[in-house]
């Protein structure tokens, strides 16, 4: 959008709110400073502003109401996560996740044709099959990643051999997200409580062979250490 507005393509971005059009304000004013020389405005329906009306010390004003609002809807949305959480309630993203998909109960079902793929990926690690090697393997096979891809990530693999999921269990909150102006998400390492919910659906693997797997792994891991 912003290139396009370079181009002299429109003249008005209509927005719901501007919270909507950007989160950070410093950000948000500059591009809206930019556009304003070129004479293209940005209308806010909530607040009832034509950027191109008003000028800049009540623009920061309204920017920076808008962020805070944003900043207090994201806190809301936390702690109503948390507190599911902390009721035992698992929150779960079945997106880009194989062998799953999500039941209109918000339970996760299995994919049976995707499940057989898990399950290989396991039973291929317990043969003696490094990440790299089985890699090789599903892209050989012509087995395509649970996005639809043709090429395999080994980091994808290697994340899919310790996903507690795959024995009906959940680990909740292994990530979080420290700003939202950002929304970059950073690994749990104690910041907040995680919240472990077992038998929450269907396994697609045996549970001796995820603790083997997991055996496996701190062995290599363990041996990696020790040669470097």
């Amino acid at each position: 959008m912003i290139l396009d507005g370079k181009k002299g393509l429109f003249d008005l971005v209509l927005v719901k709110s501007l919270s909507r059009f950007g989160r950070n304000t410093v950000e948000t004013l500059a591009q809206i400073r930019e556009w304003k020389q070129m004479d293209i405005g940005v209308y806010a329906e909530m607040e009832n502003i034509d950027t191109r009306k008003v000028n800049d010390s009540a623009l920061s004003i309204f920017l920076a109401m808008a962020q805070e609002e944003s900043c207090s809807k994201s806190e809301n949305i936390k702690f109503g996560i948390r507190a599911r959480m902390r009721s035992g309630k698992a929150i779960l993203n079945h997106t880009q996740f194989l062998g799953y998909t999500k039941g209109s109960d918000g339970v996760l079902v299995v994919v049976p044709e995707e499940a057989e793929i898990v399950r290989k990926i396991f039973d291929l690690y317990l043969q003696g099959y490094g990440v790299r090697k089985i890699k090789r393997h599903l892209e050989k096979h012509g087995i395509k990643t649970a996005t639809g891809k043709d090429i395999w990530s080994t980091s994808t693999i290697d994340r899919m051999l310790s996903n507690e999921k795959y024995i009906g269990n959940v680990l909740m909150q292994k990530i979080y997200t420290p700003d939202f102006l950002t929304g970059k998400q950073e690994k749990n390492d104690g910041t907040f409580s995680m919240f472990f919910v077992e038998n929450a659906h269907e396994a697609i693997v045996d549970k001796e062979i995820f603790e083997k797997v997991q055996e496996r792994k701190k062995a290599h891991s363990k041996n990696l250490k020790f040669l470097s």
